[in-house]
């Protein structure tokens, strides 16, 4: 089974198996324990997005694309690495136990560890980052800081049944739109395209990261443990209020949503919460919404050259409102 669209690409698909090799072998260390650790999420796979952006972004002047240069492959394994450090931390403010289907890096080993290793990810990633230059460094710096500031602001309304959109979307630009915006931005760069066409790149990165959450956010609603590769309604249980669950909210379901929000954190509760908002049509709504930043995202691609690595974005573009739809049924 491919991992993302990009891999019906051949070349790309071959780029993203070098990135593998690439990814595993920076984490190497002196220590075998960090490197263990550090490597934890790496070995249990992930569909690859963030880098199959910074590969896809760096082909659109090629058709049909060539091999990934060293820096773009390096540009790739240093966006990952960020994400993956950001898990990392994630998973120890919300005390998961599992990600990707495996034990969490905190269950495994205790936060202390989860901390360090997310840390030392996010040290080799300003790594190879400052190897491609003091742009692509800068950048990732900024966008590290991004992560956190979305961290921060969906901390501050964690138990709030008021959290407004504007809030929720502050939210999300910063802790996932951030990353993949800056993904396709250092492949752009990496690759020596012209400023017109990185810029469009970014925002085609921002639109689909706004998107890839909503649906995220759709999906610990709606899909079950084994399609998420980790507790489904988590967000729910620990206070982070969605926009499927802000809709939810403001419907005619509100009164008894914010009742049972209220009350005690328990897997009955959080079950009751989760059957209400599925009845409130907010799941519908915020998929609508995900659909909008799609649309914005295939119109960024408009002004690109039609290449396979074009086509390949909107490929991956289209596939994410298919991955809402498949645990939705045919609502």
């Amino acid at each position: 089974m491919a991992r993302s669209p990009l891999d019906l690409v051949p070349t790309m698909g071959r780029d993203l198996d070098r990135l593998e090799l690439r990814l595993e072998a920076s984490v190497q260390t002196q220590d075998p324990f960090l490197t263990e650790v550090a490597g934890h999420l790496i070995r249990a796979g992930g569909k690859r997005v963030r880098p199959g952006f910074v590969i896809a972004a760096a082909a659109i002047g090629q058709d049909p694309p060539t091999p990934a240069t060293d820096d773009v492959l390096t540009g790739g394994v240093a966006v990952e690495l960020v994400h993956l450090g950001s898990l990392y931390h994630d998973d120890v403010m919300d005390e998961a136990q599992v990600r990707r289907n495996v034990a969490s890096v905190n269950a495994k080993w205790g936060n202390l560890r989860a901390i360090l290793a997310g840390d030392f990810l996010l040290a080799r990633a300003s790594e190879l980052a400052a190897s491609l230059g003091t742009e692509v460094a800068g950048l990732l710096a900024a966008t590290i800081g991004k992560l956190c500031e979305g961290q921060v602001r969906e901390l501050q309304d964690t138990g709030n049944p008021a959290r407004s959109e504007t809030s929720y979307t502050d939210s999300i630009e910063g802790k996932t739109a951030s990353l993949l915006a800056t993904s396709c931005r250092i492949g752009g760069l990496v690759g020596g395209l012209d400023r017109v066409t990185v810029d469009a790149l970014t925002e085609f990165g921002r639109y689909y990261g706004l998107a890839f959450q909503v649906v995220d956010d759709i999906l610990d609603i709606v899909a079950t443990d084994e399609h998420l590769g980790k507790p489904s309604g988590n967000d729910l249980h620990e206070g982070i209020y969605t926009l499927p669950v802000i809709r939810a909210l403001d419907s005619p379901c509100g009164p008894q949503l914010t009742e049972l929000l209220g009350g005690a954190a328990s897997d009955a509760n959080v079950r009751s919460a989760l059957q209400l908002v599925r009845a409130s049509g907010g799941v519908e709504e915020a998929l609508d919404v995900a659909r909008h930043y799609v649309h914005q995202a295939s119109a960024s691609l408009n002004s690109l050259a039609p290449t396979t690595a074009t086509a390949a974005l909107q490929v991956a573009t289209d596939h994410l409102i298919e991955r809402a739809r498949v645990p939705l049924g045919d609502r």
